[in-house]
């Protein structure tokens, strides 16, 4: 078949590949049904590898064949055949020359336990390529995958060698693993995300999946962090003293809520509302409340203090600790010497 003008015209777009490479993707762009269009559909049959064979042929006995995958590319008029290195060699001198074919290079399988890190083993080279007669090599890139550099790295690096043989370059680019969701592998905006790094990294041709509504929010979902509800200071709690500026009539409100429902510091309302009420003083308008819980705590350090000092006891002489800090006094001021009570 001659050329026509819609391949002429992608032809045209691979500026710097060499003749052996355009010639390659004008066997695909004219084979079966399609030929000359500027359209193209590959079978790929990797399901053997990806999910194994009894769930993938189970349902059609014949699919266990190697030659029946070609034969089906052949009767259905397709442009090429794509598959991993076994189902090739299976049938590389039987449908020589008869379609298109295009060696994977790397796989996967259903049994390993990566799914953060999406990635697939390679299991076929550039040079299998060539002893195979394929017209181009095939790789699968996972963008979003902790894996992603590695795998971009490698096909750059076998596309290289490819194009230098004049092989064309086909990348299934599948947004997978990572912070995506299973709506962000599909979204549009992902899925051209996903185009454009393959085309970036030297396809000829790219296979994504068919996209859905973009979903920017939802697309990628945060790892590692979990909302949690802040807890509130009920009036259970001890806390330490706080500085309010309401009115003595919410004050007391407040107050009468808190002696209520105090069952964890142990104290009726009648001598709540009095050590609340002693612990009240006036400065500059405003008012210090301290809870029950924190009056009868500074009450007993007061009294342990007071007491007579005798030789031989450990003094702290350390700064007092500011309210409401949770970084450690410094260790270096504490006094250890024996000391008597005119200290």
């Amino acid at each position: 078949m001659e050329l026509t003008d819609p391949v002429k015209q992608i032809l045209s777009y691979y500026e710097s590949d060499n003749p052996g490479t355009k010639a390659n993707l004008a066997r695909i762009l004219l084979q079966g049904r399609l030929g000359g269009t500027g359209r193209l559909l590959i079978l790929p049959v990797d399901q053997g590898v990806e999910h194994g064979p009894a769930r993938s042929f189970a349902p059609n006995p014949p699919a266990y064949d190697p030659h029946y995958h070609y034969q089906l590319a052949l009767d259905a008029g397709l442009s090429a055949y794509a598959a991993p290195l076994g189902f090739l060699e299976a049938g590389a001198d039987t449908f020589a020359g008869r379609i298109p074919t295009i060696l994977k290079l790397n796989n996967a399988n259903s049994m390993s336990r990566f799914k953060e890190n999406a990635s697939q083993a390679i299991t076929g080279n550039v040079k299998d390529a060539l002893r195979l007669g394929c017209a181009a090599i095939g790789y699968t890139i996972y963008p979003g995958s902790d894996a992603a550099y590695d795998q971009m790295r490698d096909i750059a690096e076998m596309a290289c060698e490819a194009k230098s043989y004049g092989l064309a370059v086909v990348i299934w680019s599948y947004p997978r693993g990572g912070n995506l969701s299973r709506e962000g592998e599909t979204a549009i905006d992902i899925s051209a995300y996903a185009a454009q790094i393959a085309a970036q990294l030297g396809a000829h041709i790219i296979k994504v999946k068919p996209p859905t509504e973009p979903q920017p929010r939802r697309s990628m979902r945060s790892r590692g962090s979990t909302s949690r509800p802040r807890r509130r200071a009920s009036a259970t709690s001890c806390s330490p003293p706080s500085t309010v500026g309401a009115s003595s009539s919410s004050r007391a409100a407040r107050q009468r809520t808190s002696t209520a429902s105090s069952p964890r510091c142990g104290r009726s309302a009648t001598a709540a509302a009095t050590a609340r009420s002693s612990a009240a003083t006036p400065s500059s308008g405003r008012r210090t409340m301290r809870s029950p819980c924190s009056t009868r705590s500074s009450r007993s350090i007061r009294a342990k203090t007071e007491q007579p000092l005798k030789l031989g006891d450990w003094v702290d002489r350390r700064p007092p600790r500011k309210r409401g800090s949770r970084a450690p006094r410094d260790l270096g001021i504490l006094d250890t010497r024996f000391r008597g009570n005119d200290d």
